[in-house]
């Protein structure tokens, strides 16, 4: 039977190849959309929908940093 580190790494595995064939830029593009959302959102008035999608941003920003993290460590 399998130990539950084991079991991480395989799903950690599989998160990373498919996460390795996105290109950086697009977690850069998406923190930018949504923080251009957010942005348009409390122009129009609408405040809560604002604040919900502008943490968005950050949460974004971080897989970026994740996805080229793996990348780095895949190349070595």
């Amino acid at each position: 039977m399998e130990n539950s580190a084991s079991k991480e790494d395989m799903v950690t595995n599989a998160i990373e190849k498919q996460t390795v064939k996105l290109p950086s830029d697009t977690f850069l593009f998406a923190a930018i959309g949504a923080a251009a959302l957010s942005l348009s959102l409390k122009c129009i008035g609408k405040d809560k929908n604002a604040a919900f999608v502008g943490q968005w941003v950050a949460p974004i920003l971080i897989m970026g940093v994740y996805n080229k993290l793996v990348k780095q460590e895949k190349s070595k």
